[in-house]
């Protein structure tokens, strides 16, 4: 998750850059919305992906971010984009360790997967 205070071409190159030297491989297929930003930046860092902006295959990444948008909207009050940046990315370790999956698992399963969670969270913070 990278939040910047701009949706401009500028903006989408950094979060290309970034991604690109995370990963350290050029992808066959980039899905996202039709910002104009993001073509500028896949012209000029990744001429040879496909680009793909249609409706339908955006939906994935749109519901992937749903969560965040959630917790956005509850802690409004973020003094700048880097608190968020902060907030969200801790967030994102300790959601995935408390986030599991309800509907997949049986009750017994559940409580001593949450058990197992809350216990590895209190030798985190300490005592």
């Amino acid at each position: 998750m990278l939040l910047q205070a701009r949706r401009d071409g500028n903006a989408a190159k950094r979060f290309f850059k970034r991604l690109l030297n995370a990963h350290g491989i050029e992808p066959r297929k980039i899905v996202m919305d039709k910002l104009g930003g993001y073509g500028v930046a896949h012209r000029e860092l990744i001429p040879d992906a496909i680009h793909d902006t249609s409706h339908y295959a955006n939906n994935r990444a749109e519901v992937s971010h749903q969560p965040t948008r959630v917790r956005e909207r509850v802690m409004r009050r973020f003094e700048s984009v880097h608190q968020a940046q902060r907030f969200l990315s801790v967030h994102a370790a300790v959601y995935s360790l408390f986030n599991l999956g309800r509907h997949l698992i049986s009750a017994k399963h559940n409580r001593a997967f949450g058990g197992r969670a809350f216990a590895s969270w209190k030798c985190a913070i300490g005592p």
